[in-house]
C-alpha cells in the first residue's frame, strides 16, 4: 500500500481508504443495502492488515452504527489508524435534519468519540453545508475550537459542489475537503483541485467508484433495495451510468479489474491524498485495496477517459 502526504498536516495517509458509508446498515434507509455485521467487522479487520490506514465514516451512517463497529475493529490498532468522521445530519430529535449549530457540534463530537470508544477524532469534517453557510463562515469556529482542545487532531469540510471547496478553503482554511471524485464525476479537477494542492488541503475523493456503479457489475435490468440510496434513482439516469460503465471496458485487463482502474483514475491527479472506496466484505476489500498495486493509468487511457467525459461519454 502506497502512502500519501494529507496536505500540510504533516501525516501520511494509505492512497486507498476504507469508505463505512455502507456498514452503517440499511435499518434507517440512506444506505446501500442490507449488511452483516460480522463481515462489516472482518472487512475493516482486512483493510488494516493490507495496510490501509484511513477510515471514513460519518455519525449519521446507520444512525451511529458505521462509527460503533470502527472503534471495535479499530480499537486494538487506534494508534495506527487515523479516523475521520463528520458531522451535520441531526439524528437524534426524531428523523435525520441539517444541524450546524455551535452546540450541536460540540455535543455531535462528544457521541462520535463515545461510540468510537476513543478519546480524539483524528479528522472531524462537516457534513455537506450549503454555500451559503461556508461563505458566512460561522461554522468554522466550533471546528477550531475544537482542535485547539485536542479533541480533534485536523478537520474538514465534505461537499458535493467543487465551488463549495474553492469557498471553504478560501474563508475557512480546513485540513482537508472531501468531494466527489471519479471517472464519471471529473468537474472537481477543473479548479478545486489545484487551488487545494496550491493551498496545501488534502483532498479525499470520495465516491471513486461512482455509488458502485465503476465496478461494472450492474446493468440495465439491475434493481436496488428499499433503503438503498439508489432505490429511487431515475430508471434514465441508471441506464445513462450502465452505458457510460460500457464505453470504459477497456480499461479492464487480466491482472486489473475496472474498479482498480476507477481508483487509479481517482488517484491519478496528485491533488488527492486518499480515495476513500466503500466496501461491506472482505472480497470487496480486497479488489478496492490492492488496486494500490496496480500499474498507474497510461497516459493514453487517462486522455481517452477524459474524451469520453467532455463528450458525455457518448463516443470515444
Amino acid at each position: 500500500m502506497k502512502h500519501k502526504p494529507f496536505g500540510s498536516t504533516g501525516s501520511e495517509v494509505s492512497e486507498i481508504g476504507f469508505g463505512a458509508w455502507a456498514i452503517g446498515g440499511n435499518r434507517y434507509g440512506n444506505s446501500y443495502g442490507p449488511t452483516n455485521d460480522e463481515e462489516s467487522f472482518a472487512a475493516v479487520k482486512r483493510a488494516f492488515e493490507l495496510g490501509c490506514n484511513f477510515y471514513d465514516t460519518a455519525d449519521v451512517y446507520g444512525w451511529g452504527h458505521s462509527e460503533e463497529l470502527l472503534g471495535q475493529a479499530l480499537h486494538d490498532v487506534r494508534g495506527r489508524s487515523i479516523i475521520a468522521t463528520k458531522v451535520g445530519g441531526d439524528f437524534y430529535h426524531g428523523g435525520a435534519r441539517t444541524n450546524f449549530s455551535r452546540d450541536y457540534i460540540l455535543f455531535a463530537i462528544k457521541k462520535s468519540v463515545e461510540r468510537l470508544g476513543t478519546d480524539y477524532v483524528d479528522l472531524y469534517q462537516l457534513h455537506n453545508p450549503t454555500l451559503e453557510m461556508i461563505r458566512e463562515g460561522k461554522i468554522f469556529e466550533p471546528m477550531r475550537q475544537l482542535k485547539e482542545a485536542g479533541t480533534i487532531r485536523f478537520w474538514g469540510v465534505s461537499i458535493h459542489a467543487p465551488i463549495e471547496g474553492v469557498e471553504a478553503i478560501r474563508v475557512g482554511k480546513p485540513d482537508s475537503i472531501q468531494v466527489v471524485y471519479n471517472i464519471l464525476r471529473q468537474e472537481a479537477s477543473e479548479i478545486l483541485l489545484p487551488y487545494a494542492k496550491k493551498s496545501g488541503v488534502a483532498i479525499i475523493a470520495r465516491e471513486p467508484l461512482a455509488n458502485g456503479f465503476l465496478t461494472g457489475k450492474y446493468n440495465a435490468a439491475s434493481t436496488f433495495t428499499l433503503g438503498d440510496i439508489r432505490y429511487n434513482w431515475p430508471p434514465s439516469f441508471l441506464l445513462s451510468r450502465v452505458m457510460a460503465v460500457e464505453m470504459l471496458r477497456f480499461l479492464e485487463k487480466p491482472n486489473r479489474s475496472l474498479a482498480q482502474a476507477s481508483l487509479r483514475f481517482a488517484l491519478s491527479d496528485d491533488a488527492v491524498s486518499v480515495a476513500i472506496a466503500g466496501a461491506k466484505n472482505v472480497k470487496q476489500v480486497e479488489e478496492n485495496l490492492t488496486a494500490s498495486e496496480t500499474e498507474p493509468l497510461s497516459v493514453g487511457n487517462l486522455e481517452r477517459i477524459r474524451k469520453l467525459y467532455q463528450n458525455n461519454f457518448y463516443s470515444s
